[in-house]
């Protein structure tokens, strides 16, 4: 029986086995902590967080997972840092459903106590603490680098197939990270302009982790994924666990952009003035009216002449696009 299916039936913790060089622990349902047991002699092991499944419709990071996962099991793949793989919301991802009661990718930094108690609520909250108990273990406190990358994959088409999101952070964003996404062959990063509620600005704001959502393709239902697409985000994540970051970009540089401002429906009247086929990263002409509500219009000003996430149906309260500076 493969992984895919065992993770779909619950049953993937009680069926790995990994070398005598790595210790393994399941600190909650899908979420597994690797530890190599020799650490480097030069300096502490690196700390990662890779999650996938944060919307459960999106499945091409989640078989990417697996396979990150199947290779250290069987000792194909060295392990060099101290590893967490969240594999996060199991029943949208069983499903085959984006979220079952709200988005979870809005819920952290505490955001899900003002939503009522269901199924992405109470993941948030115990991603939270799985996350502290992570950093809380003395080996890992060691350790001096902090990644955290979260794959997705978008709805829509995109002018830029794969893309990071770097969230908002009052430090700087550190060099060598920004010189791993570049490295991985990643389209363009954008950055966030406020605090938001995904998983990635929490490691981010309460752990000073270097993190990102990384959009690495269009989302398709399990099955219909070609991992083909996605060897050189596969590579890269690769070399980080095994302690290498080492490879060097070789398509044009990339581009970079800063989030200007967000359209959040606020009424029912919502009304988003964009083919449903609109890909992410389209440009806008100067003065058009994007979107309208009750007692509000959004239209283009430049230099915010991109939209990225375009969805005009979000519920009520959530984001449906943002409006982007090109930087670069």
């Amino acid at each position: 029986m493969d992984l895919l299916t065992l993770l779909r039936e619950n049953k993937i913790d009680n069926k790995l086995y990994f070398p005598p060089t790595i210790k393994s622990s399941w600190l909650a349902e899908g979420v597994l902590q690797l530890l190599p047991q020799s650490e480097p002699q030069e300096k502490p092991a690196d700390a990662l967080i890779i999650s996938a499944g944060i919307h459960g419709n999106e499945t091409a990071p989640v078989e990417i997972l697996i396979q990150l996962l199947s290779q250290l099991a069987q000792g194909k793949l060295p392990l060099q840092s101290h590893l967490l793989l969240v594999f996060g919301n199991l029943p949208a991802i069983r499903e085959g459903r984006r979220y079952l009661d709200h988005d979870l990718n809005r819920l952290f930094g505490g955001r899900y106590q003002h939503f009522s108690l269901g199924n992405e609520s109470s993941r948030a909250m115990e991603l939270e603490s799985v996350i502290q108990q992570f950093f809380n273990d003395p080996a890992v406190m060691a350790s001096t680098k902090r990644r955290h990358l979260d794959l997705h994959t978008a709805i829509r088409g995109s002018c830029h197939e794969q893309f990071a999101l770097l969230p908002y952070q009052a430090r700087e964003y550190a060099a060598d990270f920004l010189q791993w996404l570049e490295d991985s062959e990643l389209d363009a990063l954008v950055f966030h302009n406020t605090a938001g509620g995904t998983f990635s600005h929490f490691t981010s704001e309460h752990f000073n982790v270097d993190s990102c959502t990384l959009e690495i393709g269009k989302a398709l239902p399990f099955g219909q994924n070609d991992l083909a697409k996605f060897s050189n985000m596969t590579t890269a994540l690769q070399d980080l666990i095994a302690g290498d970051p080492s490879r060097k970009r070789t398509k044009p540089a990339l581009k970079h952009y800063r989030v200007v401002d967000a359209i959040i429906k606020q009424h029912d009247s919502f009304q988003l003035n964009l083919p449903e086929d609109t890909k992410n990263f389209t440009e806008l002409s100067e003065g058009f009216e994007i979107a309208r509500q009750q007692h509000q219009s959004w239209k283009i000003r430049s230099p915010a002449n991109f939209i990225l996430f375009p969805n005009a149906h979000v519920a009520v309260g959530l984001r449906a696009g943002l409006l982007l500076e090109k930087l670069t």
